[in-house]
C-alpha cells in the first residue's frame, strides 16, 4: 500500500491505496473552509498551522495500514510554500521511519488522475484543468508525456469566482456560492464582453471580466446580485467554450476531460457537454468528491509512479510552490 499526503493549499488529507489493485483503502480530508471564510479567501499561514493540527490526527487513524506500507507519497508542487512544507516534512518523517521510498507528486497530475481513482487510465486524452490557480488544457499521452497547449495570462476560472463572491461580500469560497446564485439568475441580463474573443490566441483571460463585474456590483443593488452572477458564469464558461472551440478546429478531440476544483460546477460541465456533441468526443469527469484537492488523486499517480520506480531522496525532494506542467 502506499500512504499519501496532500497539503497544497487549505485541505489536509491522507489516503492509503492499494497498488496491486488501485483500490482506495482509506481518505480522509479536513477542509479549512469554515476558517479562511471569514478572511474572504485563504491565509497562508493560517493554513500552514491548520495543517499541523489536522494532519497528525488523520494520520494516527492510519496506523493499521503502517506494516503494508511500501512507500509514502505527497504533494510537493505546485502550491503554498508554507503549507506544502507541512506535507513534505511529515512525508520525510515517515519514510525515515518506517524506512519505505518517498514519492513526490505533482498536484496538477493529480488532478488529471482523479479521473481513474481505483480505475485503469485511458490515455491519451485532451484536459481542461480549471481550479482556484490554474486554467489550462493540456494534452495527455502518459504519466510521462503531458504538453500544455493553452493557460491563462492571468486570473484563473476558479480564481474569478472567488474574487466576483468576495467583491459581493458573498465569502470563500466563492465557486459554490456565485453557482447558487446563478441558478436563479438572468444569464444575458449584464452584456459582458467575453475575453480575447477577437484575439487568434489560444489562451485564457479573467482580468478584465472580473473588472467588468465589479463594475457592476457598484452600479447596482443586492437585488441585481443574482443576475449578475449568472451573466459572470455565462461569459466565464464561453470563454472557455469558444477558446476550445477555436483549439478543435486544428486537434479535433476523441476523449476529452474537465479536472480540477472548478469542473464540479455543472453549468460548465452541460457547456462542455454541449460543445464535444459535434465531434462525438467522449467526456470523462471526476465524482464531484474528488473534484476538489484531496489525497485519493495523490495515491492514484503515486502507483504509477512507485511501478516506475520514481523515488525522491529525503535530499531530492524539496518543494516547489510555482512549479507547472
Amino acid at each position: 500500500m502506499i500512504l499519501s499526503i496532500e497539503s497544497s493549499c487549505d485541505d489536509s488529507a491522507i489516503s492509503i491505496t492499494e497498488i496491486k489493485t488501485k483500490k482506495l483503502l482509506f481518505h480522509k480530508k479536513i477542509s479549512q473552509e469554515l476558517e479562511h471564510s471569514v478572511y474572504g479567501g485563504v491565509v497562508p499561514e493560517l493554513a500552514a498551522r491548520l495543517h499541523a493540527e489536522a494532519l497528525p490526527k488523520i494520520l494516527q487513524e492510519c496506523e493499521p495500514y503502517f506494516k503494508d506500507l511500501k512507500a509514502v507519497a505527497v504533494t510537493s508542487t505546485p502550491g503554498l510554500a508554507v503549507t506544502l512544507v507541512e506535507g513534505v516534512t511529515m512525508a520525510k518523517a515517515i519514510s525515515v521511519a518506517l524506512g519505505i521510498p518517498l514519492i513526490g507528486v505533482n498536484h496538477l497530475i493529480g488532478h488529471i488522475y482523479s479521473l481513474f481513482i481505483e480505475e485503469e487510465t485511458l490515455f491519451p486524452l485532451t484536459v481542461l484543468l480549471v481550479s482556484g490557480g490554474h486554467t489550462q488544457v493540456m494534452e495527455v499521452k502518459s504519466l510521462t508525456d503531458i504538453e500544455t497547449v493553452a493557460k491563462s495570462m492571468d486570473d484563473s476560472f476558479g480564481e474569478s469566482f472567488d474574487k466576483v463572491a468576495k467583491m459581493m461580500g458573498l465569502g470563500y469560497p466563492g465557486g459554490p456560492v456565485i453557482e447558487e446564485l446563478a441558478k436563479d439568475g438572468d444569464r444575458k441580463k449584464f452584456n459582458f464582453t467575453i475575453p480575447l474573443s477577437q484575439s487568434p490566441l489560444i489562451a485564457f483571460s479573467y482580468s478584465g471580466l472580473k473588472n467588468a463585474v465589479r463594475l457592476a456590483i457598484e452600479k447596482s443593488t443586492k437585488d441585481d446580485y443574482k443576475d449578475i452572477a449568472a451573466s459572470f458564469e455565462h461569459i466565464a464558461t464561453a470563454h472557455l467554450t469558444q477558446k476550445l472551440k477555436k483549439y478543435f478546429k486544428t486537434v479535433k478531440p476523441k476523449t476529452f476531460a474537465i479536472v480540477g476544483g472548478a469542473s464540479a460546477n455543472l453549468y460548465l460541465r452541460s457547456q462542455i457537454e454541449e460543445l464535444l456533441k459535434p465531434y462525438g468526443a467522449k467526456l470523462l469527469l471526476s465524482e464531484l468528491k474528488y473534484c476538489s484537492d484531496n489525497a485519493a488523486m495523490i495515491g492514484r499517480v503515486a502507483v504509477e509512479m512507485y511501478e516506475k520506480e520514481m523515488f525522491s531522496s529525503l535530499d531530492e525532494l524539496d518543494i516547489a510552490p510555482r512549479s507547472q506542467l
